[in-house]
């Protein structure tokens, strides 16, 4: 089949898009307003940007009456916000922080999580999540959408810390996803998680590993050649 998007004349039950990019990883956001209310959100539109130095990127889409939401204010007015990865143990309580609850409400409390402190900025961190990225406020670009919920509000920050479980790292100073498991969105209501890793170790065209480029795809900074 093929549609056009303008048109969205696909004739599917159900709308395809965003079922064609996945899995993508949850941006399980907690930031501060200025007032001091906690406040904990989970978006789908979330990845890393560049490694030396880190960035990431959360697009987020306005409200129904085209206000921005309370994750885009709070990070434009206090300039910090910190990523929790979600594991598949906490997903009832992402699913909960996900509920549109009004800008005094605490999801932290919500969800029955337990708020850690930073060491870099001010948000708390989920304490329950084995990793965290305290992360500086860079810029914002505003996508227009042909509706107000399309509208969308993509926020660049940079990682100024982060935060690592012992209990999850491998005697090979890897990370081991496949005890976190961490939990990724697919379209519709659907998710999925980690639960097998494999590698693949990148090759010249002599068929030599190609030390500088693995260490791009760790994203070693400060050791690529």
């Amino acid at each position: 089949m093929f549609y056009e998007t303008e048109k969205n004349d696909h004739g599917l039950a159900r709308a395809p898009f965003k079922s064609c990019a996945v899995p993508r990883c949850i941006g399980w956001l907690s930031t501060v307003s200025r007032d001091g209310i906690d406040n904990l959100a989970p978006y789908s539109q979330f990845t890393n940007l560049t490694f030396d130095p880190p960035y990431v990127m959360v697009s987020v889409n306005r409200n129904p009456n085209g206000e921005k939401k309370d994750t885009a204010k709070n990070i434009e007015t206090t300039g910090e916000f910190v990523y929790n990865i979600v594991p598949y143990a906490l997903r009832h309580a992402m699913n909960i922080s996900a509920t549109p609850f009004p800008p005094e409400v605490d999801e932290f409390e919500k969800a029955g999580l337990t708020k850690a402190p930073c060491s870099l900025v001010k948000p708390c961190r989920v304490a329950e999540s084995p990793i965290n990225l305290e992360c500086k406020f860079v810029q914002t670009i505003v996508l227009p959408g042909n509706s107000n919920s399309g509208t969308v509000d993509i926020i660049i920050g940079k990682v100024v810390g982060v935060h690592i479980d012992d209990q999850v790292i491998l005697p090979d100073g890897k990370i081991d996803m496949e005890k976190i498991k961490p939990l990724a969105r697919m379209g519709y209501s659907d998710y999925t998680c980690v639960e097998h890793v494999f590698e693949i170790t990148s090759l010249d065209q002599n068929g030599q590993s190609m030390e500088g480029l693995n260490y791009g795809l760790e994203g070693a900074a400060g050791m690529m050649p």
